[in-house]
């Protein structure tokens, strides 16, 4: 816990494959200057702290270089010049030559749970994302296509469900993609980077997909259900507002009522005379009726 508070300026953290245990504690997010944080093949545990918000030096893209990372597969493992980064398929990337201007995260192969933070979207200097073999739940962050210049985002082997966000395919920069062996359901989004992406086996594992490249929607056998299950969590909220639009209106007129004594009075003189109305259209109509068949009778 210390490396938070007396190294505040430290920007490339990589203690991978040792056997490290335990959890990633808030004070870890004082290194707000980190630009390079591994942590992979671990034995860590515990959630992701919502504080990785805090990586003030992940969270800003330098204008002035566009093309941040070239990537190219190398035998060398000098980490001066370069840092290699694990992704999809188990293929070994090392980027060489632009460790200045990269930015990643790799908690990979290690034990952490529950949900994804949403905070992380907010780095929108990351180029990679590495969150693979976990056992992470919940959802994709809706927010992730936030993260233009991200070009690796490894989610596979976890436990997320629901569906892809929509706005995944925006991210024009994205050159390696794996969201295999979790719960994901419902459609694969389409359009922009992902149609250069069209290996099955990104999205493999995962039943409740369809969708290029995988089988066609039309043909899965699931996919009402699947429609079915979005649209409830569409009108859920709806349902909410409703319910307490109800709730506040029934007891703005029942509570007014039962605290103010002239009000309530007021209330039930005007339902007693609207009842009476009703009483005496009836006895008019009953008489004119009975006068007519007299009449008629006399006649």
């Amino acid at each position: 816990m210390w490396m938070g508070k007396r190294l505040p300026h430290l920007e490339i953290l990589r203690l991978r494959s040792n056997s490290f245990s335990g959890f990633i504690h808030e004070h870890h997010c004082l290194l707000h200057s980190l630009r390079i944080l591994d942590l992979a093949h671990n034995g860590l545990s515990g959630t992701i702290p919502h504080c990785f918000g805090n990586f003030s030096g992940m969270a800003t893209v330098d204008p002035t270089n566009p093309f941040l990372i070239y990537p190219m597969e190398i035998e060398s493992h000098e980490f001066v010049d370069q840092v290699n980064v694990w992704i999809t398929r188990g293929i070994e990337l090392e980027y060489n030559g632009t460790l200045q201007f990269m930015e990643s995260i790799d908690l990979s192969h290690n034990a952490f749970s529950g949900e994804i933070p949403t905070e992380i979207t907010g780095l929108l200097g990351l180029s990679i994302l590495n969150l693979s073999m976990n056992q992470l739940t919940g959802r994709i962050p809706e927010k992730i296509g936030s993260m233009q210049i991200l070009e690796v985002l490894d989610l596979s082997r976890n436990q997320l469900s629901g569906s892809i966000p929509p706005s995944i395919s925006t991210l024009n920069s994205l050159n390696h993609l794996n969201l295999s062996n979790n719960n994901l359901s419902g459609r694969i989004p389409s359009g922009n980077q992902l149609q250069t992406l069209p290996d099955p086996s990104i999205y493999a594992g995962n039943p409740g997909l369809c969708g290029a490249p995988l089988k066609d929607c039309a043909t899965h056998p699931d996919i009402h259900g699947l429609d079915h299950e979005e649209d409830k969590e569409g009108w859920l909220p709806f349902f909410i507002s409703m319910s307490i639009g109800f709730v506040v209106g029934f007891w703005s007129v029942c509570g007014s009522l039962l605290l103010n004594k002239s009000w309530r009075y007021a209330f039930f003189r005007f339902i007693d005379d609207m009842t009476i109305i009703p009483v005496c259209v009836v006895v008019k109509a009953r008489s004119f009726r009975l006068g007519r068949n007299h009449n008629a009778q006399h006649a």
